[in-house]
């Protein structure tokens, strides 16, 4: 792909994040997404099929930089391990708390697409949910925590359901209290 191209569909992407995130995906029109992305509509479709390719790729393209964020955030956590998955919950209320925060992407969009459970946005979505599942489960594994897959599961569930009663509530402590449970099952696996 020549260089234009991907600057071209690379701000698609940029538009797409940022109306699909902050409007949800129903809301927002392919035309919306064109003109935010200072191209045509028909650019638009010159890189994407249609909105539900549109849709897709928006989600793929979440997933790498949420990873990292995870990541990063256990990293520079100090601590034992408990302290250092709390700090993941932590950092999600820290930017639950700013007005413009929406909630779980991934979450979102699947709520917006439930009567298409075989969508492919669906499926990116249910692969990102089982990076991170994945993730936490080599690293619970690592410290030698009998059943890594079924604590990794327990947390991904403490995650998506602070990520669902913030956005109900608007209230960044559900997070921390997940986090305090998440840190729970940890001190007694």
């Amino acid at each position: 792909m020549t260089r234009e191209k991907l600057d071209t569909k690379e701000r698609i992407l940029k538009a797409a994040n940022s109306l699909f995130y902050g409007e949800g995906i129903r809301a927002v029109s392919v035309d919306a997404v064109a003109h935010k992305a200072g191209i045509t509509k028909k650019t638009l479709y010159y890189h994407f099929r249609s909105k539900d390719d549109l849709v897709t790729e928006y989600l793929k393209s979440r997933d790498q930089p949420n990873m990292d964020a995870f990541q990063k955030w256990f990293d520079e956590a100090d601590g034992e391990l408990s302290q250092k998955i709390f700090e993941i919950f932590s950092n999600i209320a820290k930017s639950a708390d700013h007005p413009k925060w929406r909630g779980c992407g991934f979450f979102r969009t699947a709520g917006e697409l439930a009567h298409m459970p075989g969508h492919p946005a669906v499926k990116a979505g249910a692969a990102h949910k089982k990076r991170l599942e994945a993730w936490l489960a080599a690293i619970f594994a690592n410290e030698a925590i009998e059943d890594p897959g079924r604590l990794a599961r327990r947390i991904v569930l403490l995650l998506d359901g602070a990520f669902a009663s913030t956005l109900i509530h608007r209230d960044p402590e559900y997070v921390l209290e997940a986090g305090k449970t998440a840190q729970m099952l940890i001190e007694n696996s």
